[in-house]
């Protein structure tokens, strides 16, 4: 399995020079896996029919979006734990802090150590490579790979669907 990253120049605002250093930035190729291309990979090591396995992940993502509309985190062995979290506004005065200081709700993600990517991994399967953009792009003969930046400044992994914009 190979991991595609761009280097990105992140200036320090603190800085008044302008300096900043590159990182590298993990990029995401083409389209989201979907439902159904999930399905598919699953149908091919097991014995469930393709509509099978669509109704149950579909049942899944309603019955936990069910319990955590209920207050409750939501732990699935071997994958991870699903929990809500808030944005909210300070109050000065208990009295005022209420309901309508949540600002937006926000469904977290935190993986299991069993699922978790380790960069030194020694298993084969669980083993991943990182590629330089620009390497891949010299080495295919389309040119320099771009600028210096841009992209998603976050740093959460690359949630933009054109590595080079």
């Amino acid at each position: 399995m190979s991991v595609t990253f761009k280097k990105v120049l992140r200036k320090d605002p603190f800085h008044k020079d302008g300096t900043g250093k590159y990182y590298p930035q993990l990029i995401v190729w083409g389209k989201s896996a979907t439902l159904e291309s999930i399905a598919v990979q699953m149908k091919e090591s097991s014995s469930l029919t393709l509509g099978d396995i669509q109704s149950v992940i579909t049942n899944f993502v309603g019955a936990m979006r069910r319990e955590l509309f209920n207050g409750r985190s939501v732990n699935i062995d071997n994958f991870g734990v699903f929990s809500l979290s808030a944005t909210t506004e300070g109050s000065e005065k208990k009295d005022d802090c209420q309901s309508t200081k949540i600002r937006s709700v926000r469904i977290n993600f935190r993986a299991s150590s069993s699922i978790r990517p380790q960069v030194a991994a020694t298993r084969a399967e669980d083993r991943m490579d990182f590629v330089d953009l620009e390497s891949q792009l010299k080495a295919a003969g389309s040119g320099s790979g771009g600028g210096e930046g841009g992209g998603n400044e976050g740093g959460d992994g690359g949630l933009d669907e054109n590595p080079l914009g």
